[in-house]
């Protein structure tokens, strides 16, 4: 569809042609006519064949599966016992890419509840730009089964332990 170029109102043009009658044309071009003023036209009233939607309604598009929450913020007191006393088990997934981190964390986790471990250390590495993908999957991870039964909470790790790049995860006793 072609596009029209947009109309000038009335006033318009004849503020310009007052404007533009004190000057001399170049040799070889015209003045623009002005047309006179009238009446807007009345819009055509739609036909109802226009509004009836033509072919099958569109499809929406099939949303995946949501992902788990992630589980639940460590109790404040919780959390300094376990900074206070160090986490009993400490994991590293620096240089891992997302397959084998999650599958070393689904591991590492249930081995540490049938230790008897109440505490664990995920080091994920902050990212090189902005928030890094270990980073943001873990608590997601940590929240979908099977290791949604066995974490009782999740927290960012102190300073001293890695601080935004570490996470602390509380662990469940093993029924």
């Amino acid at each position: 569809m072609t596009r029209r170029p947009p109309q000038l109102p009335i006033d318009d043009l004849k503020l310009w042609a007052r404007v533009t009658s004190t000057v001399r044309p170049r040799p070889g071009k015209s003045q623009p006519v002005i047309p006179e003023a009238q009446p807007p036209a009345p819009k055509p009233e739609p036909i109802a064949a226009m509004r009836v939607p033509v072919g099958p309604p569109p499809k929406t598009k099939a949303k995946g599966p949501k992902p788990a929450p992630p589980p639940e913020v460590i109790e404040p007191n919780r959390k300094r016992r376990i900074v206070r006393d160090r986490p009993e088990a400490r994991l590293d997934l620096h240089g891992l890419d997302q397959d084998r981190a999650r599958a070393v964390l689904e591991s590492f986790v249930l081995r540490a509840v049938d230790d008897g471990y109440r505490a664990c250390l995920i080091i994920t590495g902050k990212g090189s730009r902005g928030e890094g993908v270990l980073r943001r999957y873990v608590p997601e991870w940590l929240g979908a089964p099977p290791l949604r039964s066995v974490v009782a909470g999740v927290s960012e790790a102190a300073r001293h332990h890695g601080g935004a790049g570490a996470l602390y995860v509380a662990l469940k006793r093993k029924a």
